[in-house]
């Protein structure tokens, strides 16, 4: 840890931080307004327009209607609400296509389906991380009931052309969903103009609080329900609402959507500052996903002679927060599913650092971790490096 005990986090596609002003709109529901938004009497009632508020302020950042919105856990909940709903009430099979480097969230329930028979198709990238077009919609058969492909990857920040991506589905016939669990509140969306039928969201990856999420769910498009219950959600989602943390969901839907209009705060700036300083400073260091469009906080770098493990461990020790890929992989020995997807061969599954900013992050910060980030690489470059004695041996 650093002398001041200063945390650099660099972590936030993994979390962020809870905005303030969200903190503020959601602690009177913690404590004064508790009632039970389903209740029938006036005290219920102000639960019940604070949810109706949070779903007119997500509605306003995805660009589609309030009444498309459904408040679900998280996005996990999203995405395993949609693949179920689409398997059991899409007429045409039970066909599944997904895309080799989803977010685990996506890839479990398909490997789940896989193993009780169902027929999936991943579709693998390419070394920038993009997708074949082509190989997309000649996966797409009579039977295909859903194609699955996120909107931006959480570990690279590689962003999929989605809305094409879209149209081909709806040109085939075949649903379609979007993991946008990293792209929203970081990419302008008008979902009404979309061809897309799903999308999946969650509040902490955009300042809000963990523990609540949304789906769209395009109007026109059937759904049925993941949890059955009391018929919350216009019976798309049982289960009494959390009412705190939708508020604080809309109230960061809202705060993304103002910065998002205005571009005054440019995290893409201090990203491609620290990305090309430490590009020019540690020689073997390349960028995964370089070639190919990313967001604009994601840096997710690869370093010759090192294992990322121990980088991290080196790198917490000075207050610098960061991650080897997905949060929800920490502590597993497995590398990569998205870099080894992205280079089948090589060993940057095992080499490589993600750095993703946020906007609480300062220029000072990235400073920071311009001079930081270099030394450590040297650091454990050196350790690894073999001894006279044992070169002569």
């Amino acid at each position: 840890m650093t002398v001041d005990n200063e945390i650099i986090y660099l972590d936030n596609n993994a979390t962020t931080q809870l905005d303030p002003a969200v903190i503020e709109e959601m602690l009177p529901f913690l404590t004064k307004y508790y009632g039970n938004p389903s209740s029938g009497y006036g005290f219920a009632a102000m639960a019940r327009k604070a949810i109706n508020l949070a779903r007119e302020r997500l509605a306003a950042l995805l660009g589609c209607e309030p009444t498309e919105v459904v408040f679900t856990s998280g996005g996990t909940e999203s995405n395993n609400a949609v693949i179920n709903s689409a398997l059991q009430l899409e007429a045409r099979g039970g066909h599944v296509i997904a895309s080799a480097v989803e977010h685990s969230a996506v890839l479990r329930p398909c490997q789940d389906l896989a193993k009780r028979g169902c027929a999936v198709t991943f579709l693998g990238v390419n070394r920038h991380g993009d997708l074949d077009l082509g190989e997309l919609e000649a996966a797409i058969r009579p039977e295909t009931a859903l194609v699955s492909i996120m909107w931006a990857n959480n570990e690279t920040g590689v962003i999929f052309p989605i809305e094409k991506i879209a149209e081909i589905c709806r040109q085939r016939g075949a649903l379609f969903h979007s993991d946008a669990v990293q792209a929203t509140g970081k990419i302008p969306m008008r979902l009404r103009d979309t061809a897309i039928n799903f999308l999946s969201l969650s509040a902490h990856k955009f300042h809000g609080p963990k523990g609540v999420g949304a789906v769209y769910v395009d109007r026109r498009t059937r759904f049925g329900p993941l949890i059955a219950g009391g018929g919350q959600e216009n019976g798309r989602r049982g289960g009494t609402e959390n009412v705190a943390s939708i508020v604080g969901l809309g109230k960061a839907a809202e705060l993304a959507l103002k910065y998002l209009t205005e571009g005054k705060f440019n995290i893409r700036s201090m990203r491609d500052r620290f990305e090309k300083s430490v590009l020019e400073t540690v020689n073997g260091a390349s960028v995964n996903g370089a070639g190919a469009a990313r967001l604009s906080n994601t840096s997710s770098l690869s370093f010759e002679g090192i294992e990322s493990s121990a980088a991290l461990l080196l790198l917490d020790r000075q207050g610098i927060c960061c991650s080897a890929g997905s949060a929800c992989r920490t502590g597993s020995q497995e590398a990569s599913h998205v870099l080894r997807a992205m280079n089948p061969t090589g060993d940057d599954a095992r080499r490589s650092l993600r750095f993703s900013l946020g906007r609480f992050n300062t220029e000072a910060q990235i400073d920071r971790a311009i001079e930081v980030v270099p030394k450590v690489i040297e650091k454990l470059r050196q350790s690894a490096a073999p001894t006279p004695v044992a070169m002569a041996l």
